[in-house]
């Protein structure tokens, strides 16, 4: 299943080839910068899983709460954020922006990171996971289920 996605002035429109692997919900000071709200909604998936079908994305490099600096696809029209590549996984991963999705419905968080710096007004609920910055490669399996868990270590290499 495909799902579609663009920028606000629809000059650039991409296609995921498949679903996310993970569903982060970041809380991280840089996200909350970049997208002047609470908190970033990002679907990883393999980066040969983006297929830009109109236009052309621009590519901004900036920094990140890593330290490892993040590539971040932006459509050079409306300048909104598509997708980004981070330092941990460089070109392999793509970490696509939900909301830009014809359907931001589609997927929900699967969890919550960088909790140490969210918003205080930011209730989070018992029934998702939360971490103060990040989690374990050891938890994968038990946070996404053994299929997504295994596209995730593929990915880093593990």
């Amino acid at each position: 299943m495909t799902h579609l996605g663009r920028c606000a002035c629809g000059d650039v429109r991409f296609r995921l080839e498949q679903a996310p692997f993970a569903v982060h919900c970041c809380h991280c000071r840089s996200c909350q910068r970049e997208t002047g709200s609470a908190f970033a909604l990002n679907g990883l998936i393999e980066a040969e899983s983006i297929t830009v079908i109109a236009g052309e994305p621009e590519r901004v490099e900036t920094p990140s709460e890593s330290g490892k600096g993040q590539s971040i696809f932006r459509c050079p029209s409306c300048r909104v954020a598509m997708w980004s590549h981070y330092g941990g996984m460089g070109d392999k991963a793509g970490f696509v922006r939900i909301g830009t999705l014809d359907d931001p419905d589609a997927f929900q968080p699967d969890l919550h990171i960088f909790t140490r710096s969210k918003q205080p007004w930011v209730v989070l609920s018992d029934d998702m996971p939360a971490f103060e910055v990040y989690y374990s490669q050891k938890q994968y399996d038990d946070l996404f289920g053994k299929a997504r868990a295994a596209r995730y270590r593929t990915l880093r290499g593990l």
